[in-house]
C-alpha cells in the first residue's frame, strides 16, 4: 500500500480545489535519473492510465502506474513545512540509499 499522511492528503485537497481544470487525483510515482538512481514525482491527474492500480488515502484518489507501484509498496507521503521549506516527503522503506535532497533514492 502507498499512502498520504493525514496532513498531506489535506494539502492535496486544499491544493486540488484551487485547480482551475478538473482533477480526479494524485499521481505517484518514481522515474529513472538524480543522483541515486530514481526520482521521486506527484502531479495532478484527470483519470487513471491504463494499467494503473488506484487507491485512497484519506480521501485523495491515487494512480500509480505498476513499476513505480513495486518501488513504493509501504511508502508514507507526507507533508512538511518547516523553516527549512515545505513540501511533500517520502518515506519509502524499499530505499536502500537516498540522497541529501531525499529527492532521489536507489533501492
Amino acid at each position: 500500500m502507498i499512502e498520504l499522511s493525514e496532513i498531506a492528503a489535506e494539502k492535496v485537497k486544499e491544493l486540488i480545489e484551487k485547480r482551475p481544470s478538473p482533477t480526479d487525483g494524485l499521481r505517484v510515482g518514481v522515474r529513472g535519473g538524480g543522483c541515486s538512481g530514481f526520482t521521486y514525482f506527484l502531479e495532478f491527474a484527470e483519470a487513471a492510465n491504463k494499467g494503473d492500480r488506484e487507491l485512497d488515502s484519506h480521501g485523495v484518489k491515487l494512480f500509480v502506474d505498476p513499476k513505480s507501484y513495486l518501488y513504493l509498496m509501504g511508502t508514507v507521503v507526507d507533508y512538511v513545512d518547516s523553516l527549512a521549506g515545505a513540501g511533500f516527503k517520502f518515506t519509502n522503506p524499499n530505499a536502500r540509499r537516498t540522497c541529501g535532497c531525499g529527492e532521489s533514492f536507489s533501492v
